[in-house]
């Protein structure tokens, strides 16, 4: 374990929060999910005194577990999240996720996983020239449609089957370049891969910070997550906020929110070379579909925003806070019925 990063459940207990919270006059406890002992020790010390709690984590029902895991799991997860006053879902897969764990639908809102879209689409809106100068400093064509895959080198995220799917296009002649932006454990063994399958149109151009990742997106005109087991994906948010079509696995959380079928991109089964050549051949070769996908992908993610997240949350404290203050009132009710007795 690097020093610093919590590595274990044990690994971050923070026994200090159980005072803090008790002493702190808070309204409200919101935790971030339960992967660390500390969450426990707050939630505890919240219930301890009547404290409201509110938790919001990323898990969906498609993420892979153990027979043995998801059977242990679900009572323990059941009483957890029932113990909790209300559930904030990132999307719909962690909704369902929620109501599969015994959650009452009515304690569940929507507060969406989501990126500074004004940001990113702002930064991403290049001009001409300046999506002209991105490209020459990539080194890719002008005038070829580039597919752009930006997300850590590593198995779970399956990089490499977009190399496999870019092999079998350009055995069929079609004409694109693939911009493979990241590191990590996988990068010696993509890059052979590249030389293996005689892919001349792929570039490494590395790792890009956040400040200029925007840029990248500007430049490109398709986007490819072919992950497994992924929560959510914000990667995809921050690609349709550039306005690009999006092609990513159905293990991907977001793709039951952000993902139009045929509108604004395609998934497909994970691990599925055949299925993943398949969407991206007809993105590729149709200019048309392509900036009709574009924007439709603004369109989508422009109502999945931070104002979302701030009505959801909203709405769950307004809930909250009403249903605490109704059960105020009737217990001062009782009690003054009582005293006049």
């Amino acid at each position: 374990m690097k020093k610093g990063i919590p590595a274990g459940f044990f690994s971050n207990i923070a026994p200090d929060l159980w005072n803090t919270i008790r002493n702190g006059k808070f309204d409200v406890l919101w935790l971030h999910g339960h992967n660390f002992a500390a969450y426990h020790v707050a939630f505890a010390s919240a219930k301890s005194i009547g404290m409201p709690v509110l938790m919001r984590c990323e898990t969906h029902l498609r993420l892979p577990h153990s027979k043995i895991k998801a059977t242990v799991r679900r009572p323990l997860l059941g009483v957890l999240y029932g113990a909790c006053d209300g559930l904030l879902a990132i999307g719909s897969a962690n909704k369902e996720f929620y109501l599969a764990m015994g959650v009452p639908e009515e304690k569940i809102t929507i507060v969406p996983y989501t990126v500074d879209n004004d940001r990113f689409t702002r930064m991403s809106r290049l001009s001409v020239e300046e999506r002209k100068a991105v490209r020459q400093k990539l080194n890719i064509s002008e005038s070829r449609p580039a597919i752009l895959y930006a997300s850590k080198f590593m198995r779970r995220k399956h990089p490499d089957d977009l190399l496999k799917a870019a092999a079998k296009l350009v055995a069929e002649g079609l004409e694109f370049d693939v911009v493979m932006v990241g590191s990590g454990e996988m990068e010696a063994q993509l890059k052979s891969m590249v030389s293996q399958f005689n892919i001349s149109n792929a570039v490494f151009p590395g790792f890009i910070n956040q400040q200029e990742l925007p840029r990248i997106f500007g430049a490109c005109d398709i986007f490819v997550l072919p992950s497994e087991g992924e929560p959510w994906g914000l990667v995809v948010n921050e690609a349709m906020c550039a306005g690009l079509p999006i092609v990513v696995s159905s293990e991907v959380g977001c793709v039951a929110d952000l993902l139009r079928e045929g509108e604004n991109g395609y998934s497909f089964a994970t691990g599925d070379i055949d299925g993943l050549a398949t969407a991206l051949r007809s993105v590729i070769i149709d200019r048309q579909l392509r900036e009709s996908q574009s924007d439709r992908s603004r369109e989508i993610i422009s109502r999945w925003s931070f104002m979302q997240c701030l009505a959801g949350l909203r709405h769950q404290l307004d809930r909250i806070l009403n249903n605490r203050g109704d059960a105020h009132n009737k217990t001062a009710s009782r009690d003054a019925q009582r005293q006049e007795l």
